[in-house]
């Protein structure tokens, strides 16, 4: 008899998780490490739906049967292989997690099948379902947070990885999304996740993270590129102490053409004109005449009056969030990760006990 587990329990069992819904369901979000064996493709689950719907739920079966059967061996072979990867290849059981989208059919068929071939196989209480009501509630613990601000250009990304890498506790937001955050920030990176999928990815390193220590996260707003960070930490985000970095106009600028000057015109040229109506005709222009000039600095340097009266604007709505000005010109990202630490402990303790300084 197939066990079926909660979420806790079923992140706890060994072996492989194997995601058996459609590779549209997959996509839009999974289990992080889960892997897409899909029972059904797109087409053949809307069949099946459409069949449902129309002619019952026997004659549903029927066909989900037909679509399935030349599949089964291909099934066994690869959960097997699955099972005996390296990564679990030290397990006592050769051991398989199964999951679909509430715990069905689907995967209580996988299950059997994969069962009977010889494996050790559990399925999730709920499916996929179940899991994002995890999502929802894991996000929803409180955790103390010091908010990473600073202009365009202060190299907050950077600190926040050297901050990790001292064993602090991090949330690189924009890394989860594949976006910096800005007209320029899909340029050199992946495609960004659903929304629902940056939400799975956040709650399973929030679920990680201590309750009794702070947590750093950079600004940010609502949205990161196509990602909307989730309102269980939004609200806390916005009511956290700020550090704000301070440097030099010319030291941003040095780090901005740095990170972005392996990008290419086109990207540099579309990114500025996305934001033509905020910046003005005549320095949009200006600016990729300087891009297409090679001079990314001046570039950089018209850019930022739009980038710095946003980012200006934004701090003095935080009216009621004490904000600790930390002046980093000079450093690099370690150095400026090991003097942060220091300016953040008088008030760390405070966050411990639910308040704030002011």
């Amino acid at each position: 008899m197939v066990q079926s587990l909660s979420v806790d329990d079923f992140f706890a069992y060994p072996g492989p998780i194997l995601d058996v819904r459609s590779p549209g369901e997959y996509e839009q979000g999974h289990i992080p490490e889960a892997i897409s064996v899909p029972l059904f493709s797109d087409d053949e689950r809307a069949q099946v739906g459409i069949c449902y719907k129309r002619q019952g739920r026997e004659d549903a079966i029927e066909l989900g049967l037909d679509l399935v059967g030349t599949k089964l061996a291909t099934f066994v072979r690869l959960a097997k292989g699955l099972a005996d990867s390296s990564r679990w290849a030290n397990e006592a059981t050769r051991s398989i997690r199964v999951h679909c989208w509430r715990g069905g059919m689907r995967s209580g068929s996988m299950a059997w099948l994969l069962e009977t071939a010889g494996l050790s196989v559990v399925t999730l209480d709920g499916g996929y379902k179940s899991f994002r009501h995890w999502v929802r509630s894991t996000l929803s613990q409180p955790k103390p947070i010091i908010s990473l601000g600073g202009m365009t250009g202060t190299g907050k990304t950077l600190i926040l990885h050297e901050l990790a890498k001292l064993g602090e506790h991090v949330i690189d937001l924009e890394g989860l999304a594949n976006h910096r955050g800005s007209s320029f920030g899909n340029l050199g990176l992946p495609p960004q996740p659903s929304t629902e999928h940056f939400e799975n990815l956040l709650a399973m390193e929030w679920a990680t993270l201590e309750a009794s220590r702070a947590v750093w996260i950079e600004a940010e707003s609502r949205r990161i590129g196509t990602c909307r960070i989730p309102e269980e930490l939004f609200t806390p985000m916005m009511q956290a102490p700020v550090i704000q970095i301070g440097r030099s106009r010319a030291e941003r600028i040095a780090h901005l053409v740095q990170e972005y000057g392996e990008v290419g015109d086109d990207g540099l040229i579309a990114a500025t004109d996305r934001i033509r109506k905020k910046l003005g005709g005549l320095r949009t222009q200006q600016a990729t005449e300087a891009i297409q000039h090679g001079d990314l600095a001046t570039a950089t340097d018209i850019i930022l009056e739009y980038y710095d009266k946003t980012y200006t604007y934004d701090l003095n709505q935080k009216r009621d969030v004490p904000i600790y000005p930390v002046n980093l010109e000079g450093m690099n990202p370690k150095e400026s990760a090991q003097h942060l630490m220091t300016q953040a402990q008088h008030f760390v303790h405070s966050l411990h006990n639910g308040r704030q300084d002011s």
